[in-house]
């Protein structure tokens, strides 16, 4: 496989899974916008208290099986071993639907002493027991999802998301607005992963013969040999759990540490800041799941060139588009805010502008995560997160009582920098790669030369959508005047260019004249 097609393959994948991301986040501001404005700062807090208690409960129902899916697909389909593969996804299936229901059955249970005992906010009660309906679907979205990943099929991740969104936007608005308030909600939600199951379910039965075709029945797996496919997939499955759940830890202390410490208004403001702040994400996220998959090929096939290509490019990719990004949601945290949550919401804004500097920093440590689970060291991001999420934890308990809400973000921002530190450090010692400072600080350099300007403009919605029209053209400016581009850049971008239709001759004269002043 030749570098191009390597890095190539691997930008088609990070750009598929940003697209879903994106849409994921799209969809996510506009059930956020809705809930906001249908439910005010109060309602929204009830609902927000619920949003990480649904990725802890799905974590632990997934049981950690679908990024093991995509691993050992992708390992058995490079070894043209496509049944097992197949065999794989199966297995997999009934594991997290026994843990789906398992899970359904014990948040139905547990809430009334979460709402009462934990939070000491009774009206939290049903939209806390409304998370037992969203558990069963979404583990099953999950598998499939999994195996799309491992077959580099991303754009039909792209379409049960899209799925998932719509229906889950639609009956979310129409059960809080019938009167089922926050617990509305949460199970428009539920609705939502009902309808990317049966999605998912159709894909996989319509277009995925010929990749993951039906295992023959001389070699199916008995049943002690499907007990020790589980235990491999859970070997590597279980670092992933107790990894996610840390991660979880890392983003919602604050929300849990609010809850208890502030009022419900509190927990309604943070939770308009936070997904904002995480946007960032959606890049990282994209290039770290293609990654995954990529990074078990080259570990499978040992080729320590084509996992150096990975890796680079992965680090790079990230601080491109990533950096730059965080800047502008940081100067103008306020004027987001307003625009997409109304003025109730402003309150969130220097939550916001720490937030989102802390999740610069994760954004790294989510694409070290998937390169070393990729390549055989799962247990490392749990390690690390494992550091991390105490001192977060402690940090919060210090802060959130004395400086509110910024202090929790403060305390995330405080402990995503560490886990930044140890991951990076950790990743280059394993994969023996050098880190590309040169390329680091010029993308560095470049976006505070872009964020100079935009200090300058009006704090308001109006200069926000000043600095939406501005900043690009001034970022690729910087870029070109600190020599952050490089050819490989100027190859990949002509061949997207190549599937833009009537776009095509613009694009292609302002990759000529970037092209015209990147060092060879």
């Amino acid at each position: 496989m030749s570098r191009t097609n390597s890095t190539s393959k691997l930008v088609k994948g990070s750009f598929l899974i940003m697209i879903s991301s994106l849409l994921f986040r799209v969809g996510g501001y506009i059930y956020r916008v809705f809930m906001t404005r249908l439910l005010g700062p109060e309602g929204y807090g009830l609902l927000g208290l619920t949003f990480p208690l649904q990725g802890i409960f799905q974590i632990l129902s997934a049981g950690g099986l679908p990024p093991a899916i995509a691993k050992y697909i992708a390992q058995h389909k490079a070894l043209n071993e496509d049944q097992m593969a197949t065999q794989v996804l199966h297995t997999s299936l009934k594991l997290m639907i026994i843990l789906g229901l398992s899970f359904s059955i014990i948040i139905f249970f547990l809430a009334p002493w979460l709402a009462n005992d934990v939070f000491h906010k009774p009206l939290s009660l049903y939209p806390i027991q409304a998370v037992s309906l969203i558990t069963p679907f979404s583990v099953i979205v999950g598998a499939f999802r999994g195996a799309f990943q491992g077959i580099y099929k991303m754009e039909y991740v792209v379409v049960t998301r899209a799925i998932e969104q719509i229906f889950m936007i639609i009956f979310a608005v129409l059960f809080v607005m019938i009167g089922f308030y926050a617990a509305g909600a949460v199970i428009g939600t539920g609705f939502g992963f009902i309808a990317s199951a049966v999605s998912a379910l159709i894909i996989y039965k319509k277009l995925l013969k010929d990749y993951l075709p039906p295992v023959e029945p001389e070699n199916k797996l008995n049943f002690r040999e499907e007990l020790g496919l589980m235990k491999v997939l859970l070997s590597f499955s279980i670092p992933v759990i107790i990894t996610a759940l840390s991660e979880m830890a890392i983003y919602d202390i604050s929300v849990f540490a609010i809850g208890i410490f502030l009022a419900t208004k509190a927990v309604g403001y943070y939770t308009a800041a936070d997904p904002i702040a995480r946007l960032p994400l959606i890049i990282s996220l994209s290039v770290a799941t293609a990654v995954l998959p990529a990074a078990s090929e080259a570990s499978a096939l040992k080729d320590k060139s084509l996992l150096e290509i990975y890796v680079v490019q992965s680090y790079r990719l990230v601080m491109l588009f990533v950096l730059p990004l965080c800047v502008g949601i940081a100067i103008f945290s306020k004027p987001i805010l307003e625009l997409l949550f109304g003025s109730a919401f402003i309150y969130g804004a220097g939550a916001l502008t720490i937030l989102v500097i802390g999740m610069t920093f994760y954004t790294l440590f989510a694409v070290s995560a998937s390169i070393t689970q990729g390549i055989g060291y799962p247990r490392l991001p749990m390690y690390i997160l494992l550091i991390g999420t105490p001192i977060n934890l402690i940090l919060n308990i210090v802060m959130v009582p004395v400086y509110g809400i910024e202090g929790g973000a403060l305390a995330t921002t405080i402990a995503t920098f560490i886990i930044m530190l140890l991951s990076l450090w950790k990743t280059f010692q394993i994969t023996n790669v050098r880190l590309p400072y040169s390329a680091f600080w010029r993308i560095t350099l470049a976006s505070i030369i872009t964020a100079i300007p935009l200090i300058m403009i009006p704090n308001t919605i109006t200069g926000l959508i000043i600095a939406l029209i501005i900043s690009s053209p001034i970022y690729v400016v910087a870029l070109l005047i600190v020599k952050g581009f490089e050819k490989r850049d100027i190859r990949l971008m002509k061949r997207f260019s190549s599937k833009m239709g009537p776009l095509k001759r613009p694009i292609n004269k302002l990759i000529d004249l970037i092209d015209k002043y990147t060092p060879r």
